[in-house]
């Protein structure tokens, strides 16, 4: 099971934290994952100044983005649950 945070706070939100929620949920029912992934928000993830902050289990990552949402999730997300 993969643990996916999407930051909400207040700088993640103005960089569009809310459409890479809304990306997300789009992945994970195009590619029928839901029962293999929690999605969830976090109200900070401490990288206020590196653009929508993200967490995938441990790894945090960030400056995600609408060019570079589908390939993290491929690398990070998809490949791990096959």
């Amino acid at each position: 099971m993969k643990n996916i945070s999407i930051c909400v706070g207040s700088s993640c939100h103005l960089k569009g934290s809310y459409k890479i929620i809304e990306l997300a949920k789009d992945y994970i029912a195009n590619h029928n994952i839901g029962d293999k992934v929690n999605l969830g928000a976090a109200f900070c993830l401490g990288r206020c100044t590196d653009g929508v902050t993200i967490k995938i289990d441990d790894e945090i990552i960030c400056g995600v983005n609408e060019n570079n949402f589908q390939q993290i999730f491929d690398e990070k997300v998809l490949v791990c649950l096959d």
